[in-house]
């Protein structure tokens, strides 16, 4: 049988360590679906295997993702038995990606598993492969190819982490290998039909009105080429909503015709959180947001400040002028 990573030997092996030992798997706040998916999948497997595991996460399970965690242990920081653990990461750049509470709780990780370029390798042992879609990708290729039994609910998790990650499979980095994938996933139980039902068909009204408003924010700059939404804090509490609700609501902004980059501000309580997506992987959005401490992958990357918005707009700007002036010189 043709097997879809080289690394695939190796991680069974890493996990083969994890036997008699009691795991959490972890995952970044404020869970999206590769996140979610990723960790719901590897905690199954490793069950499957004998290994006591348990998914937690610093955020809730957004509203539209709980359906996918079925009958899987997966709990708050707060839930946790205390007991010593070993530490598996999903979906991750850095360690800081998982909290402050449970960074510093458990400050060594075994195993870390992602595919974001900016990663910083933190664990003890570390697969990372940039080139993936998703981490559910990668996940789904290591367990088919160390014939893991890949149940129903992992497989829905897995698809669903590669589904979102590729924007409904619109996004520069779906290619043959990612469908090669999903149809394995579909042959292990997953129905594509129920992901986008749960995912896509059932929108709150509050959510659209949040949409109306992001929508109503756009900011035109550099000839067009880049646009820029906002959502305040006040918004939210105007629509009944949370900041769950504005998930990939940045992916409006690059869907313009003309716009190359994309842009979601989120204003909340003085502090920012920024969200790039670009149409073409030459613009690295994974360096602009580095300028800002942040980090993620060529299309898609976000960061954090502590500035205002009025007064973080402007330098917004200027900073992704000079990452525009560098891709035109030729890129990076």
């Amino acid at each position: 049988m043709t097997s879809f990573l080289s690394e695939s030997p190796s991680f069974s092996n890493i996990v083969q360590q994890l036997q008699g030992s009691s795991v959490l798997v972890i995952g970044h706040r404020r869970p999206d679906g590769d996140c979610i998916g990723s960790q719901v999948a590897m905690t199954r497997i490793l069950r499957n295997l004998g290994i006591d595991a348990t998914a937690v996460n610093n955020d809730p399970v957004p509203r539209t993702l709980q359906k996918f965690i079925g009958d899987t242990p997966f709990v708050g920081p707060s839930e946790i038995k205390e007991q010593d653990y070993r530490v598996v990461t999903v979906d991750c750049a850095d360690h800081s990606r998982v909290g402050d509470d449970l960074r510093n709780r458990y400050p060594q990780v075994f195993l870390n598993v992602d595919h974001h370029v900016s990663n910083t390798k933190f664990a003890e042992h570390n697969f990372v492969l940039s080139d993936a879609s998703a981490t559910g990708e990668i996940l789904a290729k290591f367990f088919f190819d160390s014939v893991y039994d890949v149940d129903k609910t992992s497989a829905e998790g897995l698809y669903l982490g590669i589904c979102t990650d590729t924007g409904q499979f619109c996004y520069s980095g779906t290619n043959a290998a990612v469908f090669e994938i999903c149809r394995k996933l579909c042959e292990a139980g997953c129905n594509p039909s129920n992901v986008a039902h749960e995912l896509y068909e059932r929108e709150k009204p509050g959510r659209i009105q949040l949409l109306q408003k992001f929508l109503a924010s756009f900011k035109m700059e550099f000839d067009d080429r880049v646009c820029i939404g906002n959502i305040r804090g006040q918004n939210y509490e105007e629509t009944g909503t949370k900041p769950e609700d504005a998930e990939n609501f940045v992916d409006y902004a690059r869907s313009l015709e003309g716009v190359e980059i994309g842009v979601l501000l989120e204003d909340r309580k003085g502090a920012l959180k920024g969200s790039f997506r670009a149409k073409d992987k030459k613009y690295r959005v994974d360096l602009l947001a580095k300028k800002f401490e942040g980090g993620g992958h060529a299309c898609a990357a976000g960061f954090n400040v502590n500035v205002p918005f009025e007064e973080f707009y402007p330098n917004l700007v200027e900073k992704i002028g000079e990452h525009l002036e560098v891709v035109k010189s030729g890129g990076f």
